[in-house]
């Protein structure tokens, strides 16, 4: 936080009624007699020149002016630079709560953990990334529930997928119903900036919506959504992205496939941590966060005070000039006839 002047420039202005005084006086004009009836209602000169208040108001005066100058420089308070992101995304997380997402199939180095620890852990790290963009939690087993709306609130965002639990929707899955409720969501947001990421382990066997009538909705709204199926598999082949040969017994990853491909996004398969963890990182490149492109820093304007106190000081000097000067009586003067 600082003090600063916008116009420092005009403080040059100080010295000018020093320079008005310094400047020849015009030439007086021819003085005429006037003849005053009442001599003794004026102060001698001795009175004028022991008058308490000149210096008062000279000072007054000066002070009057150096007010108003600094009010006309135009003195700030400048606080702390505030950083502004760009328009960011608007990125809804379709989470899977069935009871399958309990299995400890997700390998951790050499601990296991279950599907939603895993996912908890990783789409943690992917929502404290996420600075400048609004971000959407929805729980689905059964049906689908909006846990959180987009928000700017990270923090909050992560604290209610930590929170869930496996059967909180119920124990099957309504895929169908999540990319509707995202819908819903996202519809009203910007064009080109409308995202969700649906992670689930198996297919879609509840609901009111089909997968693909939901995505073929969702593709019409301009809505990506990237698919990842979760869930470890003996029988896959090496590297992380790649389709497992036989996938888990449940996973539909034809469906999700094709409601990635459909929408202008992609599908995912996660078989452990550390390929669900590179999954996230792929869409942080493909969709990247916002960042920092403008700044700013707070400014308040204070000249009223300087000029508020030129404004006292100036009715002080006027009140104290109205009070030396002398009322001069009327008087009617008789002539003798």
């Amino acid at each position: 936080m600082t003090f600063q002047l916008a116009w420092p420039w005009l403080l040059a202005a100080l010295p000018l009624p020093l320079l008005a005084r310094w400047l020849p006086a015009a030439p007086e004009p021819s003085r005429a007699a006037l003849r005053f009836p009442f001599p003794g209602a004026l102060p001698s000169a001795s009175e004028r020149q022991a008058a308490p208040h000149h210096r008062g108001r000279l000072v007054l005066a000066v002070l009057a002016w150096m007010l108003l100058v600094l009010a006309t420089a135009r003195p700030q308070h400048v606080g702390d630079t505030v950083h502004l992101p760009v328009v960011g995304r608007n990125i809804m997380l379709a989470v899977d709560l069935s009871g399958s997402m309990q299995t400890p199939d997700m390998r951790n180095g050499r601990a296991a953990m279950s599907r939603l620890a895993a996912v908890k852990n990783v789409a943690g790290e992917f929502i404290q990334r996420r600075e400048g963009d609004r971000l959407g939690l929805i729980l689905f087993g059964d049906q689908a529930y909006l846990q959180t709306p987009l928000t700017l609130d990270r923090p909050t965002v992560l604290t209610l997928l930590n929170e869930a639990q496996i059967g909180l929707a119920g124990q099957q899955t309504a895929i169908g119903d999540a990319i509707g409720l995202a819908i819903k969501r996202l519809r009203e947001e910007p064009a080109g900036n409308r995202v969700l990421i649906l992670l689930t382990d198996g297919a879609s066997n509840a609901g009111s919506v089909e997968p693909l009538k939901a995505a073929d909705l969702a593709a019409q709204e301009g809505v990506r959504i990237y698919t990842i199926g979760v869930g470890a598999d003996a029988a896959a082949s090496n590297g992380p992205f790649v389709a497992f040969q036989g996938g888990n017994s449940d996973l539909d990853e034809g469906a999700l496939k094709a409601i990635a491909q459909k929408t202008g996004g992609r599908y995912f398969r996660a078989s452990d941590v550390a390929s669900l963890t590179q999954i996230y990182g792929l869409i942080d490149q493909i969709e990247p966060k916002a960042q920092d492109a403008q700044s700013w820093r707070p400014v308040e304007e204070l000249y009223l005070w300087p000029l508020g106190g030129a404004l006292l000081l100036s009715i002080l000097v006027a009140l104290s000039v109205l009070r030396v000067v002398p009322v001069l009586p009327l008087r009617r003067t008789h002539h003798a006839e």
